[in-house]
């Protein structure tokens, strides 16, 4: 697993595509948190980062499937196995060593976005009102959702070769396990099973996670996402030789 580990991760750093994602998020996070009017913490005038935790898992419905979309469907459609079919590599294997090494460029592109605590924590009065609390929670959900949304992106570039076809398929499962069960859930006619629909919603287990509570039934959800968008992968890469 850590050859193909390596060797996605090796390649995702030497793409243009993989900066210029990174760099639009954080260059979006940015502008959102502190230049234009209607989301900026200036302008607010408290010192908290909800704006940025609630922006953000809307900018990785983007970022997470810009990043994923070429590990499985570059190579189905160049037919380069040539590492892989050298080793005696599971599917499992395969799948893991691709989906880890998305998974750290995902964080990578987080772990800047800590001067924006660094700064607020700096202009709080006093300086350091800031609940510490709510934004380590805040920051473990959106470390939970990027495992989710990753998960979700490693499967859809495994039933395509088309690159653009995985990320758009991509976005729109993120998107619906994001805000469609919420906005189902508020739908009269799904009134009767409404606490099923938010079960179900990224949103609502992310939104739990950012109170600062880590409540065992959402770790559960999340791991449970991971999974079973993995195994979706095994299923649709299981007939290929390796």
């Amino acid at each position: 697993m850590y050859a193909v580990f390596k060797r996605e991760l090796f390649s995702l750093l030497n793409s243009l595509m993989a900066y210029i994602t990174i760099g639009v998020f954080l260059l979006a996070s940015g502008l959102l948190l502190w230049f234009f009017p209607e989301t900026s913490i200036l302008e607010y005038g408290y010192a908290e980062l909800t704006g940025f935790f609630s922006l953000s898992p809307f900018l990785f419905l983007f970022l997470i499937p810009a990043l994923t979309m070429r590990s499985f469907a570059e190579e189905r459609r160049e037919g380069t196995f040539v590492l892989l079919a050298t080793r005696p590599l599971t599917n499992w294997q395969v799948i893991l060593g691709k989906y880890f090494a998305c998974y750290v460029l995902v964080v990578c592109a987080l772990i800047p976005t800590l001067t924006y605590y660094v700064t607020v924590s700096k202009l709080g009065l006093p300086e350091g009102n800031i609940d510490a609390g709510a934004v380590i929670g805040s920051y473990i959900g959106l470390l939970l959702l990027s495992a989710a949304f990753t998960a979700v992106g490693i499967f859809t570039s495994s039933t395509t070769k088309n690159q653009v076809i995985a990320f758009a398929i991509a976005v729109f499962i993120c998107f619906i396990a994001y805000s469609g069960f919420d906005a189902m859930s508020k739908i009269y006619g799904f009134a009767a099973i409404e606490n099923v629909l938010l079960a179900l919603s990224v949103n609502e287990h992310y939104q739990s996670i950012s109170r600062g509570v880590l409540d065992t039934r959402d770790l559960v959800y999340f791991i449970t996402f991971v999974l079973a968008f993995l195994g979706l992968t095994n299923l649709a890469i299981g007939g290929r030789k390796w």
